[in-house]
């Protein structure tokens, strides 16, 4: 779809101006709302560490994530400056607040709760932009019209599903996230409507980029949340500040392995892509998915360390090394897709390996959480340290070839 500027009463944005990708501060507002979804997403998941509620988080992560990625995809495209957007957001943002209050109990009394609050998300949104789009080209209204009818029968599944319990409503609700993630790889295909072209998802690639960037930050700032808390209540004795330090590190490389050079160069790279809308789709929409669940199943893992350092029940060492290696894993997706490389960083790869090495001495409970999460570390500092150095080096000579080979 070709840029343009939109009129005067148009609540497109600009696109070509200097702050055209600008994240207003309405944008950082509803984003909020998200804070207290990854909060209740990390509790929860401490509140039930079985391998039931390790799915049951997982699932509600991804509809956490998808009414996110969702509503960023839609400010791309809107202004929020405009008075209607706004409102519109903070509309959404009132619904957001709904299903991250029932959260912790949307598998028992708050289903119904969540699952109208997703809808509402979800449609409502659609609507909006519809009725704001209503005057553009009519290939972005074909758009939202293929999009309305894949989550009219996504939010349908919703609400049958918290009509139900326990293992029909995870169905549901599993059927139902299928229907969200399956959408965009189908171009949300629709008899009659046919599907969407990867032109028609003509993204400003510097404001999705930030858009996910400054989430990242979100989910890091509730991991030093919930370690910072944890750690206040706790005796300090010397395992405990050990964990408390280590986590805090933790947290660091993360930062550094996502900031320091990734980002950065996806950012480049999306912004001068031919078809912007692909590579938002893969790394963006669904790579950051797999990191920002590594991130909070890393807040988790910081939690455990810090309050049983030489012992955890139940999953708990699974999520001390599960957590960092989910990260690496999503980093090593992200920056696949946005390099140009036949394979995922070696830096990544080779961090992967010495994971799949601290499997085993966890499965037999060779190690205690402390030093299981010591040792996660010093994995997370290699990648950290061998992509920056590689990185910086072949920036200095100019040289073309791929720095993490």
């Amino acid at each position: 779809m070709a840029r343009r500027t939109p009129s005067r009463l148009s609540l497109l944005r600009t696109r070509g101006g200097r702050d055209s990708g600008k994240v207003g501060t309405i944008e950082l507002f509803f984003d909020l709302v998200f804070v207290f979804a990854v909060t209740q997403l990390s509790h929860s998941l401490l509140a039930d560490l079985t391998l039931t509620g390790l799915a049951r988080v997982g699932l509600l992560l991804l509809a956490v994530w998808w009414v996110w990625i969702s509503t960023s995809w839609v400010t791309n495209w809107l202004d929020p400056e405009r008075i209607p957007v706004r409102v519109a957001l903070l509309a959404l943002m009132l619904a957001g607040l709904g299903m991250s209050v029932a959260i912790p109990k949307a598998f028992d009394s708050r289903g119904l709760l969540f699952a109208l609050s997703f809808a509402t998300l979800q449609i409502g949104r659609t609507l909006f932009f519809l009725w704001a789009v209503r005057h553009e080209d009519v290939q972005r209204r074909r758009n939202f019209q293929r999009i309305l009818v894949w989550y009219s029968i996504g939010a349908t599944c919703w609400i049958i599903g918290s009509l139900n319990t326990h293992d029909a409503r995870f169905a549901w609700w599993l059927l139902a996230l299928a229907i969200e993630t399956l959408g965009p790889m189908a171009f949300f295909w629709v008899p009659g409507l046919g599907r969407s072209s990867i032109e028609e998802w003509d993204v400003e690639g510097s404001h999705l980029s930030e858009r996910c960037a400054l989430f990242v930050i979100i989910a890091l700032g509730e991991s030093l949340l919930v370690t910072g808390m944890t750690f206040a209540e706790r005796t300090w004795d010397a395992p405990t500040s050990i964990g408390f330090a280590n986590a805090v590190l933790g947290t660091i490389l993360m930062w550094w392995i996502y900031f320091d050079t990734g980002v950065k160069r996806a950012t480049e790279r999306i912004e001068h892509a031919r078809d912007p809308g692909r590579e938002a789709r893969s790394a963006w929409t669904y790579a950051h998915a797999v990191i920002v669940a590594g991130i909070i199943f890393c807040a988790v893992a910081d939690e455990i360390v810090i309050a049983h350092p030489e012992h955890a029940k139940g999953l708990g060492l699974a999520v001390v090394l599960g957590g960092p290696t989910v990260y690496v894993l999503g980093n090593a997706l992200f920056k696949w897709i946005t390099n140009d490389r036949r394979m995922p960083p070696l830096s990544h790869l080779t961090g992967l390996a010495f994971m799949a090495l601290l499997a085993w001495p966890a499965w037999t409970h060779e190690v205690t959480p402390l030093e299981l999460a010591l040792l996660a570390n010093s994995v997370l500092l290699i990648v950290a340290l061998w992509e920056s150095l590689a990185v910086r080096r072949v920036l200095g000579t100019e040289t073309l070839v791929d720095p993490d080979r």
